[in-house]
C-alpha cells in the first residue's frame, strides 16, 4: 500500500520535516546518481509562491548530501514564458543558491525517446533524468487552469526541455487529451520519490497568476497517484474526477482511492479553497494563452553569422539530428526539430537563438 506523509512545517523549520520524510521513506542513495527536480515554472521571486521554495530544495539537498550518493544533480526545465532560460530562472528564484553547487543545466543535453505518436512520435528528455539511479521530485502545491492541480505527475512535464512542451500542448488539443498526454510524459521516467512544498501553496486559476494560500505542510510519498489524490482531496476536489489520475490508474501507476492509501498525518480539506473550473477552460478557452502556445510552436533555431564559428557542437548535441552545417552556418530541418532548445543551451559562443 502506498504511503503519503503529511507533516507540519514552516520554511524556517523545514529541515525537521524533511528529516521525518526520510525516516518514513528510507532511501538507499549510497553510491548512486541522484537527480533532484524542483518545480521551476519561470523566473520569479521566492515570495511569489510560483516555484518550489528555496528553503525546501536546500533541505532536501542537504539531507541527500549526508547519504553518500556518487553524484547529485539539481535541475529543471522552465515553462512557456522562460523556455531556454534555465540558469537565469534558477538564479532569480533563489534555487541556484539553494542547490549548493549541484545545479546543472539539464536543458543542454537531452536524449531522443519514442513517445505516443498520437501527440509526437518522439520527444527529447533531459539525459540527467534518464541516467539518474534515483530521481527525487520536489513539486509545489498549486492549482492549474488546465489540469486543476500541479503536483507529482504534472511536475514531470519539466523533464522535457524547451518549446516541445508547447508543441505537445497544441497536439493535445483538448484538456482531456492534455491530461492523458501528461501521464505519457510521466511514464518516460517515473520519479522514485516526491517531496511537496505545501508550506505556502496557490489557489485560484494557477499556475502563476493566482492567490497564495498558507498551508503549513510538507507532503511526501513514494507514489505519485496517491500523492496527487491527497492534494486533490485537500483542495476539495474528488480525485476520481481528474482525467490524469484516471489515466494513471488505468495504466497501473497507482490508485487514487483514499482507502487504498496509508496516510501518515492528518488529511483535512482546506476550507473555502478556490479551485479553477474542472473542465480546464481557464486555459483551454483563453485566446491569449492559445496564441502564446502557437507562437512557441513556431520557434526554430537561428544562428548569428557574426558569432557562430561553425564548430558543430549544436549538430552533435541535437537529440533528433535536425541540424546540419552545409555552409558554415547551421541549418535546421523544421519538420524534424522538436524545439528542445538544446542547441541554444549548448552553443559555446551563444550564437543560436530560437525565433
Amino acid at each position: 500500500m502506498p504511503k503519503v506523509m503529511i507533516y507540519p512545517a514552516t520554511y524556517e523549520n523545514v529541515h525537521k520535516a524533511v528529516e521525518r520524510v526520510f525516516e518514513i521513506f528510507p532511501l538507499t542513495l549510497e553510491g548512486k546518481k541522484v537527480l533532484i527536480k524542483p518545480n521551476l515554472l519561470r523566473g520569479s521571486e521566492a515570495a511569489e509562491g510560483i516555484v518550489t521554495n528555496p528553503s525546501v530544495l536546500r533541505a532536501v539537498v542537504e539531507k541527500v548530501e549526508t547519504m553518500a550518493p556518487s553524484s547529485i544533480v539539481v535541475g529543471d526545465n522552465p515553462g512557456m514564458l522562460s523556455y531556454g532560460a534555465n540558469e537565469e530562472c534558477f538564479r532569480k528564484t533563489g534555487l541556484m543558491e539553494a542547490a549548493k553547487g549541484y545545479y546543472r543545466n539539464i536543458g543542454n543535453d537531452s536524449e531522443k525517446v519514442d513517445f505516443n505518436p498520437d501527440f509526437m512520435p518522439q520527444v527529447g528528455v533531459s539525459r540527467a533524468a534518464l541516467e539518474a539511479d534515483v530521481m527525487i521530485s520536489v513539486p509545489k502545491f498549486k492549482t492549474h487552469g488546465l489540469t486543476v492541480l500541479t503536483g507529482a505527475i504534472k511536475n514531470s512535464y519539466g523533464l522535457l526541455p524547451g518549446a516541445q512542451k508547447a508543441r505537445l500542448h497544441k497536439a493535445a488539443g483538448t484538456p482531456e487529451r492534455f491530461h492523458e498526454m501528461l501521464v505519457d510524459v510521466f511514464r518516460l521516467r517515473v520519479p522514485d520519490f516526491f517531496v511537496v512544498d505545501a508550506v505556502v501553496g496557490m489557489e485560484g486559476n494557477g499556475p502563476a497568476c493566482s492567490d497564495l494560500r498558507h498551508i503549513g505542510l510538507i507532503i511526501a510519498s513514494d507514489n505519485a497517484v496517491a500523492l496527487d489524490a491527497v492534494i486533490a482531496t485537500m483542495m476539495g476536489c474528488e480525485p476520481g474526477r481528474l482525467r490524469f489520475l484516471q489515466r494513471a490508474k488505468e495504466v497501473g501507476l497507482g490508485d487514487y482511492d483514499l482507502s487504498a492509501i496509508d496516510i501518515i498525518g492528518q488529511l483535512k480539506q482546506l476550507p473555502d479553497f478556490k479551485l479553477p473550473p474542472l473542465g480546464g477552460e481557464t486555459i483551454a478557452q483563453n485566446e491569449a494563452v492559445r496564441e502564446l502556445i502557437q507562437s512557441r510552436t513556431l520557434l526554430r533555431p537561428q544562428a548569428d553569422s557574426e558569432l557562430c564559428t561553425g564548430c558543430g557542437t549544436c549538430v552533435e548535441q541535437c537529440p533528433v539530428s535536425a541540424l546540419s552545417i552545409p555552409d558554415h552556418l547551421p541549418q535546421v530541418d523544421a519538420e524534424t526539430c522538436i524545439t528542445c532548445f538544446c542547441c541554444q543551451e549548448i552553443c559555446p559562443e551563444k550564437a543560436i537563438t530560437l525565433r
